[in-house]
C-alpha cells in the first residue's frame, strides 16, 4: 500500500473506490472533484467560499500562472498557496494540454515543446526538467509531469510516437523532481496515460508507466473531441492496468453522470471547467437536469434553485433573484451561480463516498444518473 494514499473500501457491484490521499497541504477523501482555479483563483469565488462549500482540492494551471505573473516571483512571495490565500492541498497540471491546444504556435520535439506566449509572442520552451521546476516553484501539492496529448482523431503512429515520448518525459520528470527534492519534501508526482482511442496502446502506456511507479497516474487525452461512449470505453480500458494502491485521476471531465460512470469504472479524482464556466451564464446545475435561469419561466419562482441543498446562495437567494442578477448581467450572479454549481458536484462526490461506505453506491448512482438524464429529456 502506498504511504500517502489508501484505498479505504472497493464496492461490491462496480469499480468504485473510496480512499484517502495524504499531502503536505490536508487530506483529500476521494472520490473527490477538483475546482479549477486557472489563474491562481476559482473565477468569481474566494478561498472562503471554497471552504464553506466543502473543496478539499483545487487545481490550478502551470501554462497561464508561468507567463503571469511568473513561477519564479510567486516562489519569491511565498509560493502558491500564500500568494492566493488557499491553505489546502493544490493540484498543478504540466502545461502540456495548453501548449496542445496552442498546435499553430508550437513545436514538439523529443526534448521538450517549444512555443509562442499567446500573451507577447515570445519563444519559450517547456521540457520535463524545466516543468518541474515550475512546479516545485509553485509549491505544488501535486504535479503533473509534461506529457504529449495526440489529438482526436489522429493516426496510429502519431499516436505511438506521443505515447513513447510521454514516456520518456514521465521518466525525465520523475528523475528531476528527485534530484530536486521535491518527491522526498512530501510533494507527489503523477503521471499521465495517453493512447487517444486505441486499446491496446492505453494499455501499453499504462504498464509502461506504472513500472515507474510513480504517486498517482492521471488518465489524458479523453474529452478531446471523441463521442462520449467512446471517452468512457478509453477510461475503462485504462484504469484496471493503473496500480490499486495509487490514486487515478482523469483529467478535464466532466458532467455529473459523466463523474458518476467514471466514479464506478474505478476513477478517484476529477477537474472540470463546466460548473464554473456555465454559471457566468446562468445555467445551474439540479438533481433533474441543467436549468437556465434566464429563462422567462423563473423570473417569479420565488423557490431556491435546489430545494434543500445547503449552499449560501440555496440558503438565501430565490431562483427570481439569481435570474434577475443574471439578466441584468450584474457580476453577484456569476459569483452566487458558481457557489451553487461547485458545491452541487463537490456535494455529489460526497454522496458517492457516503454510498460507498454503506455498500449501495452500484444501485444508488444509476437511479441517480437515471433521475438527472429524464430532467434532461424532459427539457429538450
Amino acid at each position: 500500500m502506498a504511504d500517502h494514499f489508501t484505498l479505504l473500501r472497493t464496492d461490491s457491484a462496480t469499480a468504485a473506490r473510496r480512499g484517502r490521499l495524504v499531502t503536505r497541504h490536508g487530506v483529500v477523501e476521494t472520490p473527490i472533484f477538483m475546482p479549477v482555479g486557472t489563474q491562481g483563483t476559482v473565477k468569481a469565488v474566494t478561498p472562503v467560499h471554497l471552504h464553506e462549500i466543502g473543496a478539499q482540492i483545487i487545481l490550478a494551471n502551470t501554462y497561464h500562472l508561468n507567463l503571469r505573473p511568473g513561477s519564479e516571483l510567486i516562489r519569491d512571495l511565498g509560493g502558491l498557496h500564500k500568494f492566493m490565500g488557499w491553505d489546502g492541498p493544490i493540484l498543478t497540471d504540466s502545461g502540456g494540454f495548453q501548449v496542445f491546444s496552442l498546435a499553430k504556435l508550437r513545436q514538439v520535439r523529443d526534448e521538450g515543446i517549444t512555443f509562442q506566449s499567446h500573451l507577447d509572442g515570445a519563444t519559450i520552451f517547456l521540457g520535463p526538467r524545466e516543468v518541474m521546476a515550475i512546479q516545485k516553484n509553485l509549491g505544488s501539492d501535486v504535479a503533473m509531469v509534461l506529457d504529449e496529448c495526440p489529438p482526436w482523431p489522429c493516426e496510429r503512429e502519431v499516436c505511438v510516437r506521443a505515447i513513447e515520448r510521454s514516456r520518456q518525459w514521465a521518466a525525465a520528470c520523475r528523475d528531476a523532481a528527485m534530484e530536486s527534492g521535491f518527491l522526498a519534501a512530501g510533494h507527489h508526482v503523477f503521471a499521465i496515460v495517453q493512447g487517444s482511442t486505441f486499446d491496446d496502446l492505453r494499455r501499453e502506456a499504462a504498464q509502461s508507466l506504472a513500472a515507474l511507479d510513480f504517486p498517482g497516474y492521471a488518465i489524458g487525452g479523453v474529452s478531446v473531441g471523441e463521442p462520449e461512449p467512446e471517452m468512457l470505453k478509453q477510461v475503462a480500458v485504462t484504469a484496471p492496468f493503473l496500480p490499486a494502491d495509487k490514486p487515478r485521476y482523469t483529467m478535464g471531465l466532466g458532467t455529473p453522470p459523466q463523474v458518476l460512470r467514471m466514479i464506478a469504472l474505478g476513477i478517484d479524482m476529477f477537474d472540470c471547467v463546466l460548473p464554473t464556466r456555465v454559471a457566468r451564464n446562468g445555467l445551474a446545475f439540479t438533481p433533474d437536469g441543467p436549468m437556465n435561469l434566464r429563462n422567462e419561466q423563473y423570473r417569479t419562482d420565488a423557490r431556491p434553485i435546489v430545494e434543500g441543498l445547503d449552499n449560501y446562495t440555496c440558503r438565501n437567494f430565490s431562483r427570481a433573484y439569481v435570474r434577475h442578477l443574471s439578466v441584468a448581467g450584474e457580476m453577484l450572479a456569476g459569483t452566487l451561480l458558481t457557489i451553487h454549481n461547485l458545491h452541487f458536484y463537490l456535494d455529489l462526490v460526497a454522496q458517492a463516498r457516503t454510498h460507498l461506505e454503506t455498500g449501495d453506491f452500484g444501485s444508488w448512482h444509476r437511479a441517480w444518473i437515471s433521475r438527472y438524464e429524464a430532467g434532461v429529456a424532459a427539457r429538450r
